[in-house]
């Protein structure tokens, strides 16, 4: 190989030589003619694309004990029907679990062991599981060396290498027992916390040329707690800031078996691989904008919003507004507007109404309640425009306050989803030590072939 800089150079210059040069987007375009499968196939053998019914519900794939996701029902004629959306871990409804008087920054650990072991801790048994979970949060020898050592300008995919890393640092890696599987998981969900701060530091240390922060996570704190203190300079942190992130940490935690890093995380698992190779695919599912990523967006098109009219009070005017993000005639003019609409919650989503009222006391703390009132009476006009427009409920869902709720604490956006991953963490690992225990078999779903037959040529006769 001749001496060159780099191997996409490398690349470059095989490219260029001799005259044999394959043109790959002509091959590509020719493909086109014989890869075709046209859409009414899929309804002809009744192939449900994306795995959804025609009345946009999901294909039934599996059971669960871990959560449920409700936002309809279907009434005596088999009918579809809208109901207030409710997410349930264990029997318990979230709104339960996270009632105002009851906010603590613990409340995500108590969610960990309810979503993980099926029922609420005692007083001792959760000191216990507090004490296990803070045992793991310390990186081992050398990994935060190498990691300030080769950031990656992607945290998310810094997230899967990190986690694969840990495969080396486990003496029985391979071995998936269930119970070594939960105890495998919880390593890692209490490591993750650490990794994704130093994550982003090593990366705006190393690409934005800024200065780098590294504090070690304090065993006296919970997970959302030492978020905040690893995240800052000054490690200071209020408790309303602290009960906001753990609320957002408890919403994000699980949101059924069907979601898609889910799935991938029990597809991956029934294989018989390991743990780390597990959740490193739920973290590639995960980074993708149609699941973990919206709240990026939601967040970016409020801005655009307060850019274009302020914190308006004038409804018409931000009615007008909305009108124009659907005409695609405003912010990335796709014609949607982020943060609304789920395809499982219709009237609401119970995220959504429980991160109001707890973004409402952090907004008033941190003097910014003009702009809360703003999100409030955006959320309304845009509901009953969406509503009018669509002809059915439509609700904004968690991401319209989540990317607000992350905004005030400062938590930058690169952090966005790889938190989320923090959260989701637990739900993977509830869902993959289930499907281990109650199912076992390796999933193997089935395509149709629809293509045709043909003979072979040989290549000197083509």
């Amino acid at each position: 190989m001749k001496n060159v800089q780099s191997f996409k150079q490398y690349i470059q210059d095989l490219n260029l030589q001799g005259t044999m040069r394959i043109n790959m987007a002509q091959v590509y375009g020719k493909s086109l003619n014989y890869t075709n499968i046209p859409n009414a196939y899929f309804k002809e053998y009744n192939i449900k694309k994306g795995l959804r019914n025609e009345d946009g519900t999901g294909v039934a794939v599996g059971l669960t004990r871990v959560s449920d996701v409700v936002g309809y029902r279907h009434n005596e004629e088999g009918k579809k029907e809208a109901v207030p959306g409710n997410l349930v871990y264990r029997g318990i409804s979230i709104g339960d679990l996270v009632k105002g008087e009851r906010l603590t920054p613990d409340g995500f650990e108590e969610a960990c062991f309810l979503l993980l072991f099926g029922y609420l801790p005692s007083q001792s048994e959760f000191e216990q599981f507090l004490q296990c979970l803070r045992g793991f949060y310390d990186l081992p020898d050398d990994f935060l060396t190498d990691l300030i050592r080769s950031p990656g300008e992607n945290l998310m995919n810094t997230l899967q290498q990190c986690v694969l890393t840990l495969y080396n640092y486990d003496r029985t890696p391979d071995d998936t027992d269930p119970y070594q599987t939960l105890l495998k998981g919880l390593n890692i969900l209490s490591k993750l916390p650490s990794i994704s701060c130093y994550a982003y530091q090593s990366k705006i240390h190393h690409f934005d040329r800024q200065s780098l922060v590294i504090h070690y996570p304090n065993p006296d704190y919970t997970i959302a707690e030492n978020i905040l203190y690893m995240l800052r300079p000054t490690c200071e942190f209020t408790d309303n800031e602290a009960k906001l992130l753990d609320t957002l940490l408890i919403l994000h935690a699980d949101h059924g078996g069907g979601n898609n890093s889910t799935f991938t995380n029990v597809v991956i698992s029934s294989t018989g691989t390991d743990i780390y190779s597990t959740v490193s695919g739920s973290i590639g599912s995960l980074k993708g904008p149609r699941h973990g990523g919206a709240n990026i967006r939601a967040c970016e098109m409020m801005e655009a919003v307060v850019a274009e009219i302020g914190f308006s009070e004038d409804e018409e005017e931000i009615r007008g507004l909305v009108k124009r993000i659907l005409q695609k005639r405003f912010y990335d003019r796709s014609g949607l507007v982020y943060g609304f609409g789920h395809a499982v919650y219709t009237i609401s989503d119970p995220r959504a109404e429980i991160l109001r009222e707890v973004c409402k006391t952090v907004a008033h703390e941190k003097n910014r309640d003009e702009e809360y009132a703003f999100y409030e009476r955006f959320e309304r006009i845009a509901r009953e425009v969406l509503t009018e427009a669509k002809g059915t409920p439509i609700s904004n869902n968690v991401d319209y306050y989540s990317g607000y709720a992350y905004s005030m604490l400062g938590i930058p956006r690169d952090l966005f989803t790889p938190l989320f991953v923090c959260a989701r963490m637990v739900g993977w690992l509830a869902h993959n030590i289930e499907n281990k225990l109650y199912d076992g078999r390796i999933m193997r779903p089935a395509n149709i072939y629809v293509g045709s037959e043909v003979e072979y040529i040989p290549i000197d006769n083509r």
